[in-house]
C-alpha cells in the first residue's frame, strides 16, 4: 500500500493487529518514536471489528508506515506469517497490536546483532509485564539469567529447562530476516507457543544475543489468564519440548525435557495463582470480565 519508503530499511517492524483499538495507537507511536531511524513499520489488520483498521489511517502521512489487510481466518499463524512476509530489512521484530516498544529498543538490539556478526540470529531482551492500565505489574521479566552471547543450542537447552519461554513475547525479540525465513517463517502449529515455537527453530541456526535491559512492555490481560488457556499453554509447552527433544537429540538429553515438563506444569499452577491475584487490573482498560474466555490467538493479532 502507498507510504513504503524508498530503498531497503535495515529493519522491519511487523504489527500483526486485531481487535486492538484501545491500544494500537500507542503501540504504533512506541515504533515511530525510535532512537533508531532505518526502519519500515508495516501493520496488518486481520479484519477487526472494533475500530482499529479506523484508527490506523492517521498514520499513513508517515512515509515509514504501510497498512494491510489480512483476510479473515487462519488465526495468529496467517496474519503474522502475512505481515512478515511483506517485510524487506535485514532484521524483523514482530510487535503484537497492544505491546510497547522502549524508545532505545531497536538501536539496542540492532547493534548487539551487528557486532556480533552473521553467527547471531536472535537479540533477546526482559520486558516490562503491565496490566491493562499499563501500570507495571512484574519488571524487567525474561532471560532467566541468560547474558551476552549464547550459543543457540545452549539456549534451547534453556529454555526447555526453564520450562517457559525465556525469550519472551515477539516484542522483546529482533530477528535475523534470513534465519526466520529458513526455519519456515512462524509456526502456529502450537496455537499459545507461535513465538516460542518459532524462536528454537530459529536458534538451530545461530547464536543468542541475550541483551540485558528492558525493552519493552507487554499488556496482559483476563483472555490470556483463564484457567483453560493457562492449562492449554502447560500441554503446548511440553508438546513444544518434545518435538525439539525428537527432532534435536543431540540438543537435550531426556533429563532437560523431564525437568522442562515438570516446570512447565508447576508454572502453569504458579500463573493461576497471578492470575487470581490480579484480577480485575487485567480487564480493566478492555471492559472484559476477568472469567472471560476468548481465543488466545486474538491477543496475537489474528481472526480465529
Amino acid at each position: 500500500m502507498d507510504g513504503a519508503p524508498a530503498g531497503t530499511p535495515t529493519v522491519s517492524v511487523v504489527i500483526p493487529s486485531y481487535n486492538n483499538a484501545a491500544f494500537i495507537e500507542e503501540t504504533v507511536q512506541s515504533v515511530l518514536g525510535q532512537t533508531f531511524e532505518d526502519f519500515e513499520l508495516i501493520v496488518a489488520d486481520h479484519s477487526s471489528t472494533d475500530g482499529t483498521w479506523e484508527r490506523l489511517q492517521r498514520f499513513l502521512a508517515d512515509p515509514r508506515v504501510r497498512l494491510l489487510q489480512t483476510p479473515t481466518g487462519g488465526g495468529a499463524e496467517r496474519n503474522w506469517n502475512a505481515v512478515t512476509a511483506e517485510a524487506r530489512g535485514e532484521y524483523v521484530k514482530l510487535v503484537c497490536g497492544d505491546d510497547v516498544l522502549r524508545p532505545e529498543s531497536l538501536e539496542r538490539q540492532v547493534t548487539a546483532l551487528q557486532n556480533a556478526g552473521p553467527g547471531a540470529v536472535m537479540a533477546a531482551s526482559p520486558r516490562d509485564i503491565v496490566d491493562a492500565r499499563g501500570a507495571v505489574v512484574m519488571k524487567a521479566r525474561g532471560l532467566a539469567g541468560l547474558r551476552g552471547r549464547i550459543t543457540g543450542t545452549d539456549a534451547v537447552r534453556a529454555t526447555v529447562r526453564s520450562g517457559t519461554n525465556v525469550f519472551g513475547e515477539p516484542a522483546s525479540v529482533l530477528l535475523r530476516r534470513p534465519a526466520l525465513d529458513e526455519a519456515g517463517g512462524w509456526d502456529g502449529r502450537l496455537g499459545y507457543l507461535i513465538d516460542l515455537a518459532t524462536y528454537v527453530r530459529v536458534l538451530e541456526r545461530g547464536d543468542l544475543i541475550a541483551v540485558g535491559e528492558s525493552l519493552a512492555t507487554f499488556r496482559l490481560s483476563s483472555t490470556q489468564w483463564s484457567a483453560r488457556l493457562i492449562g492449554d499453554q502447560a500441554r503446548q509447552s511440553i508438546e513444544c519440548f518434545r518435538a525439539v527433544r525428537a527432532r534435536r537429540p543431540d540438543i537435550l538429553r531426556r533429563s532437560d525435557l523431564l525437568l522442562g515438563e515438570v516446570r512447565a506444569v508447576a508454572l502453569g499452577i504458579a500463573r493461576r495463582l497471578v492470575y487470581l491475584r490480579l484480577g480485575r487490573r487485567l480487564g480493566a482498560a478492555e471492559g472484559a470480565s476477568v472469567t472471560s474466555v476468548t481465543p488466545v490467538t486474538d491477543q496475537d493479532g489474528s481472526q480465529p
